[in-house]
């Protein structure tokens, strides 16, 4: 039997796969058999998995940055169609940045350009990574971008993400995250009420619309893109369920275990599909540090060990093996 060893990243420190071979890398050292499975939500490092799961090949593209910078981003195409777009990497706050950060003139069009690309190399559904971007523009650059290139032709949109505001909270509950003071954030508001009004679907008040500043509510409204979870399209991906029927325990991983975990994370997903599998299969937890108020949460691991660097995490991978 298998120590299945599913860790998400340690958010701008390690990546996913990173710490899924310090830990399993100590389950060996003690002689135990580990199953290396690295995951992510919607966020960073989900390009990275669901590239690796589906056998995706890179396909470089000249796009530009949330201020329209040149660029050049790479997505992901496997030969069953699948292409893989991450938000971040072309619409987020440090992509290709030379210039400062402008909040409320920080534009998707660039994604857009690598989603029209994807099409454009033959993609029949495209998968949108919808962490960690710039922008509050509810996708209209995005939009614009696609339908100057000629549209979607055949192709589905889904879009990944591990939050599920709807899309005008976007502006007050990410904009501060991305350099818009509170004048700003009204602005963003005013602007993201109004762009709902416009669309031929209202996202305002539908859940997960609000990602990537609203670039979800946008791909949903013009094209009928799918909002799903970023986890579990992810677990899906890499086959997760099949992984579980042979663990012994499961080792879930990320930067910091905190009140937040349980609210759309990787972590959360998994626990879910632990509890759902039927069988009493122990879940241990390797973090980079543990939150004061994790309460009641910290009670669905059998262990929790803190790991802040390499040794430490395979240190805790020898730990859990012998236990």
């Amino acid at each position: 039997m298998t120590i299945l060893v599913a860790p998400d990243s340690f958010k701008g420190t390690y990546t996913a796969a990173q710490v899924a071979a310090a830990i399993a890398a100590g389950i060996e050292d003690a002689g135990g058999v580990a199953a290396r499975l690295p995951v992510a939500d919607g966020g960073e490092g989900t390009f990275d998995a669901l590239c690796r799961s589906l056998r995706a090949s890179p396909v470089s593209v000249d796009v530009v940055n949330s201020w329209g910078e040149p660029l050049e981003a790479v997505l992901g195409l496997a030969d069953d169609g699948t292409a893989v777009v991450e938000v971040a990497q072309v619409s987020g706050l440090t992509a290709g940045r030379s210039s400062p950060a402008d909040a409320l003139a920080a534009s998707t069009y660039g994604t857009g350009l690598l989603i029209a690309a994807a099409v454009s190399h033959g993609a029949t559904h495209i998968l949108v990574a919808a962490g960690g971007s710039a922008t509050t523009d509810g996708g209209a650059g995005a939009v614009q971008a696609i339908i100057e290139r000629g549209g979607l032709h055949d192709a589905r949109i889904t879009v990944l993400s591990d939050v599920t505001t709807s899309f005008v909270e976007a502006a007050r509950v990410f904009g501060p995250q991305k350099g818009a003071d509170q004048a700003t954030v009204e602005l963003l508001e005013e602007r993201l009420t109004l762009l709902a009004g416009s669309y031929p679907r209202n996202p305002a008040g539908v859940p997960r619309t609000g990602a990537a500043g609203g670039l979800s509510g946008g791909l949903w409204a013009h094209f009928g893109a799918d909002l799903v979870s970023g986890a579990d399209a992810v677990l899906d991906a890499a086959g997760f369920d099949d992984y579980l029927q042979t663990a012994t325990a499961v080792v879930v991983g990320e930067g910091r275990l905190d009140s937040q975990t349980g609210d759309g994370k990787i972590i959360s997903a998994i626990l879910h599909r632990v509890r759902n599998s039927g069988r009493n299969i122990p879940l241990v937890a390797v973090v980079g540090s543990v939150c004061d108020d994790l309460g009641n949460y910290a009670e669905n691991f059998a262990e929790i060990h803190v790991a802040t660097d390499a040794s430490a995490m395979r240190a805790a991978g020898k730990a859990i093996a012998v236990q």
